[in-house]
């Protein structure tokens, strides 16, 4: 048995306001590095223009996962959230190339550093923008579920963690006179930026293999099973998956075989009902009712049975 799930609000306007967002801090961070020359500065600007484009793509995705189901794909749209965790980890890493390598150059050939302190301060504004920006994305991704804007929120902390050290390093360049520490700064940025474009990856990786829902809220299924325990009621061949914002639950019902099928239909409509209300977002719940007292009900736990 199944019923459908409440339907969530659209969450392409957050999508819009990482956009928006990445413009701005493009816009400064090109300023900042124009101002002083300083390739940690460019590296930075670099990876907001890698944001932009995670931007674009997390919109795309969110609008062809919020498409309702049809005949071709009668389960919904939402594992396209995953493509876009792909997608933005892929441009990370590319980024993260395009830093090392500029790097490396600088460090070959070293360049002193001008307007420091207005360089710096423009860096500041557009790491509070990020900052901002991602506080309200994880949020609302954590509400819904979204992977797509928690990969987001992450990437822009990463921006914000980046930008903080790339601050740190041209100060201690203006403070040393030492040039070098400018492209050492920038090539620890890529590094860091690799890793969270790494982690991106392997999530949407997981996701597209269907994995089971986070343990936390298993046991809150399992919870609401034991509650009917005392009713001569048992269940096993629990399945759990998730594909984006959208949760699945099978599971196989053992009750007395003496019970009437409308006793059977009405206790699955409330477990039902209870697994859907204690998830964090949309979810399918498939039943399947057995008799208790059949030797068969109890062998019938693998999932091509």
């Amino acid at each position: 048995m199944t019923r459908p799930a409440r339907a969530l609000p659209s969450l392409q306007r957050y999508a819009w306001l990482s956009i928006a967002a990445a413009v701005a801090t493009i816009t400064l961070k090109a300023g900042a590095y124009y101002l002083t020359g300083s390739v940690g500065l460019l590296s930075d600007a670099l990876e907001s223009v890698v944001n932009l484009v995670a931007a674009v793509t997390a919109l795309a995705m969110l609008a062809v996962a919020e498409r309702p189901p049809d005949d071709d794909h009668p389960f919904g749209h939402t594992k396209a959230e995953y493509f876009a965790g792909a997608v933005e980890g892929a441009l990370i890493l590319v980024a993260a190339f395009g830093i090392g390598a500029t790097a490396i150059e600088r460090l070959i050939h070293p360049q002193p550093l001008e307007h420091v302190g207005l360089g710096l301060a423009i860096s500041v504004v557009a790491s509070s923008i990020n900052l901002g920006v991602a506080r309200v994305l994880g949020r609302v991704g954590r509400r819904y579920g979204s992977i797509t804007l928690e990969a987001d929120a992450r990437h822009l902390m990463t921006d914000v963690w980046t930008t903080l050290g790339v601050l740190i390093g041209v100060a201690a360049v203006q403070l040393t006179g030492w040039l070098p520490l400018d492209s050492i700064v920038a090539m620890l940025v890529a590094l860091n930026i690799v890793w969270a474009g790494v982690q991106l990856m392997r999530r949407a990786a997981t996701g597209l293999m269907d994995s089971a829902i986070p343990v936390p809220e298993r046991e809150r299924v399992q919870q609401i099973f034991a509650r009917y325990a005392p009713d001569g009621v048992e269940f096993h061949s629990l399945r759990t998956r998730q594909a984006g914002q959208r949760r699945f639950i099978a599971v196989h019902v053992l009750v007395p075989g003496e019970w009437t099928v409308q006793r059977g239909h009405d206790l699955l409509e409330r477990i039902e009902r209870e697994v859907r209300e204690a998830m964090p977002g949309p979810t399918t719940v498939l039943t399947h009712l057995e008799p208790i007292e059949d030797p068969v009900s109890h062998e019938d736990r693998e999932i091509d049975r």
